[in-house]
C-alpha cells in the first residue's frame, strides 16, 4: 500500500470513507507507489513528500497506486506533475482498465491537472499512471469526493436563427435524451452494416464524410456516395447522420510515395498554409477555399431538400495539429471555421445543419454563437467513461451545450457512463478494425452494449422528428 498525506485541514490519517464524509482531499505520493521502469528523483524543486517520479521513456513504464475504499464512491482525480520536457500525454487506468488519456501542458514547475473521475469499489483499488507520450515528472495524485452534478442547463435552440424544422427537431430530440440515454453510432456504411449483421442491432447514427467531394480529390479519381447513404439512413430508415470532412488541401499536395495525394488532409502531406490563405481575401488560395466550401454546399442542399438534418463536424481534431487546418495554431483555424459557418449559413442559406465543434482547448473554441454541440474524439482502450474529456468540455461551455463522443475506438461502458455522470449524447465508433477486430470491442461486449436500455439503437429512435418537434426548443435540464 502506498503512503498518503492529508492536504486540507488537520484530520489525522484514517479511512478513505472518513475523508469522504468531510469532502476533503487525500494525496498519494508517487514515490511510495509500485514503480515499473521509472525512478525516484529530487533534482527539480517544488515537489511534495520525499521525491517525484522521472524516467517515463518506454511504453511499459508506469506507477501503480493501491487505494483502499470502505464504500463504492466517485472521486475527482488530479495529477501533480511537471511538464519540463514540453506538452505531453499520460494514460490513467483504474483497476487495470477504464483507460483515460490526460493531457499535460508544458510547465516549469509542479502543477495540478484534472485527470477526470474514478469510481472506487469497496475494498482495494488500483490506479496506474502509464507512459503514453512519456517524458514528464509525476509527484503525486489527489482524490477528492465528487460533488453531485447539478441539472444540465443546455440550450436546444440552434445557433442559426433560420434553422429549419428538421434541424430544430433534431436538436430538441437530442436535448430531451441528454443525461438519460446515449445514442449508438457507427462511422461508415459498411461498418454499420457489419454491426447489423453480426450484433443484430443497427446503430442509430451513421457517420459519413464529405472527403471525396472536392476538387483536389475528385480530380484524381475519387468519388463518394455518402450523401446518398445519409439520405437513405435518415429519410428511408428513420436514423440520424453526422458528417465529418477530411478536407483535402485545395492545392499544394506533395503527391509522393511517402505522402500520396489521398493523405492531403494531413499537415505533413501538403504545403498549403491556412494562415497565409486567409490573410488576403484576394489571393488564389482563399478563392480555392471558397470553391471547396461551395462544393460541399451543393451536397448539403441535396440533404436539405431530402429532409435530412446534418450533425456537421468540420475542422475536427484541430488542436492536434496533424490536419492542415490546425497546423498554424488556433487563430487561423477559428477564422476558417467562421468563414465556413458564414459561407454556408448566410451566403448559401443552408439551414439543415447543427454545428458540432471538435476541440477541447478553450483557445481553439470559435464561440457559443456558432456552435450547437461540442465533442471530442478519443481512442483510449478499455471501455472507460472518457470522463476527462467530458468534464473538460463541460467546463469549456459551462454546461450550456450538448456534448458528444464523436469518434471512439472503444465504446464506453454504459454502466460506467452512469456511475461517472458522463452524459455523452452519442458515441460513434470509427470504421473497420475498431468495430470488427475484437480487440477494441469484443463481440460479447458489443452485444451487451447494443442490448442495454441506456443505449438507443435505430429501432428505438424511430419518430425522433416528431418527438423533437414536440419537445420544443429553449433550455433543458
Amino acid at each position: 500500500m502506498v503512503g498518503r498525506r492529508e492536504v486540507f485541514g488537520s484530520l489525522l490519517l484514517g479511512s478513505l470513507s472518513a475523508y469522504s464524509a468531510l469532502a476533503q482531499a487525500i494525496t498519494y505520493e508517487a514515490e511510495d507507489a509500485v514503480l515499473t521502469g521509472v525512478t525516484v528523483a529530487t533534482d527539480t524543486p517544488g515537489f511534495s513528500g520525499t521525491g517525484y517520479i522521472d524516467g517515463f521513456d518506454e511504453a511499459t513504464d508506469e506507477i501503480l497506486f493501491t487505494i483502499p475504499s470502505e464504500t463504492a464512491q466517485l472521486y475527482d482525480l488530479s495529477l501533480i506533475y511537471a511538464g519540463i520536457y514540453g506538452e505531453k500525454v499520460t494514460t490513467v487506468l483504474l483497476n487495470g482498465k477504464d483507460a483515460s488519456d490526460v493531457s499535460l501542458a508544458a510547465t516549469e514547475e509542479f502543477t495540478t491537472v484534472s485527470a477526470g473521475q474514478v469510481f472506487l469499489n469497496a475494498g482495494e483499488n488500483t490506479i496506474q499512471i502509464q507512459s503514453n507520450w512519456g517524458w514528464y515528472l509525476i509527484d503525486a495524485i489527489t482524490l477528492t469526493p465528487s460533488e453531485p452534478r447539478p441539472p444540465h442547463q443546455i440550450s436546444t435552440t440552434p445557433v442559426n436563427p433560420n434553422a429549419n424544422a428538421d434541424a430544430k427537431a433534431l436538436l430538441a430530440y437530442l436535448g430531451s435524451l441528454y443525461g438519460s440515454n446515449i445514442l449508438s453510432g457507427q462511422q461508415d456504411q459498411a461498418s454499420l452494416d457489419w454491426v447489423t449483421q453480426n450484433i443484430g442491432k443497427t446503430p442509430a447514427i451513421l457517420g459519413v464524410d464529405f472527403m471525396d467531394y472536392t476538387d483536389s480529390r475528385t480530380s484524381r479519381g475519387a468519388s463518394s456516395t455518402d450523401v446518398e447513404k445519409a439520405t437513405t439512413h435518415t429519410a428511408t430508415n428513420g436514423g440520424i447522420v453526422t458528417f465529418c470532412w477530411h478536407w483535402g488541401a485545395p492545392v499544394g499536395l506533395y503527391d509522393t510515395e511517402e505522402q500520396p495525394w489521398y493523405s492531403g488532409f494531413y499537415t505533413e502531406a501538403t504545403d498549403f498554409n491556412i494562415a497565409t490563405a486567409l490573410a488576403d481575401t484576394s489571393n488564389a488560395n482563399y478563392t480555392l477555399l471558397l470553391h471547396d466550401i461551395d462544393t460541399i454546399a451543393v451536397e448539403l442542399q441535396k440533404l436539405e431538400a431530402a429532409g435530412v438534418p446534418v450533425l456537421f463536424r468540420p475542422l475536427h481534431e484541430a488542436e492536434g495539429g496533424w490536419f492542415w487546418w490546425g497546423a498554424q495554431g488556433p487563430e487561423p483555424c477559428v477564422q476558417l471555421y467562421h468563414l465556413l459557418y458564414d459561407r454556408l449559413t448566410n451566403h448559401h442559406g443552408i439551414n439543415n445543419i447543427l454545428w458540432v465543434w471538435n476541440s477541447i482547448d478553450a483557445a481553439w473554441y470559435p464561440g457559443d454563437e456558432v456552435v450547437d454541440i461540442v465533442s471530442a474524439d478519443t481512442y483510449a482502450q478499455g471501455h472507460g467513461p472518457i470522463s476527462v474529456s467530458y468534464n473538460a468540455l463541460l467546463e469549456l461551455v459551462n454546461d450550456t451545450k450538448i456534448i458528444a463522443a464523436s469518434e471512439v475506438g472503444s465504446i464506453p461502458d454504459p454502466e460506467l457512463l452512469k456511475a461517472y455522470q458522463a452524459d455523452w449524447s452519442w458515441f460513434c465508433v470509427w470504421a473497420g478494425e475498431f468495430i470488427q477486430d475484437g480487440v477494441w470491442n469484443d463481440r460479447e461486449f458489443l452485444e451487451r452494449v447494443y442490448n442495454d436500455e441506456y443505449v438507443l439503437t435505430l429501432d428505438e429512435v424511430q419518430g425522433w422528428r416528431e418527438a423533437g418537434a414536440g419537445a420544443g426548443g429553449g433550455s433543458r435540464k
